[in-house]
């Protein structure tokens, strides 16, 4: 029996949106899976979601993934960012944080036993 062409979306989030994200998504029937992870430039909590889905459902997960996770600024003390002491600028800095990165991997096979 033929399958449907699968593909694998990667979602890096925020830890703080990631749940609220899988929810949304477990509720329209999409498959997710958190893995907790850190990095980015102020090496906060993040969240690397995992869902395989139909290729012709990436619009609509890419859909939830954009109204739950909203990239936005937030002003952070100079102290809190990676530089060396000696440029440190001496008011907190306006930096992006939130959103998402999503990578959209085509899968050759899916077995769910």
């Amino acid at each position: 029996m033929e399958q449907a062409e699968q593909k694998l979306l990667i979602v890096i989030t925020a830890d703080d949106e990631a749940d609220t994200l899988i929810r949304k998504l477990v509720e329209r029937g999409y498959p997710a899976t958190k893995v907790s992870s850190t990095g980015g430039f102020l090496r906060r909590g993040s969240a690397t979601i995992l869902s395989g889905i139909e290729a012709n459902d990436v619009d609509a997960v890419l859909t939830i993934v954009r109204e739950e996770c909203k990239a936005r600024t937030e002003l952070v003390p100079a102290q809190a960012l990676p530089f060396p002491e000696s440029i440190y600028p001496a008011e907190p800095v306006q930096i992006r944080v939130g959103g998402a990165i999503v990578f959209v991997i085509p899968v050759d096979r899916f077995e769910k036993t």
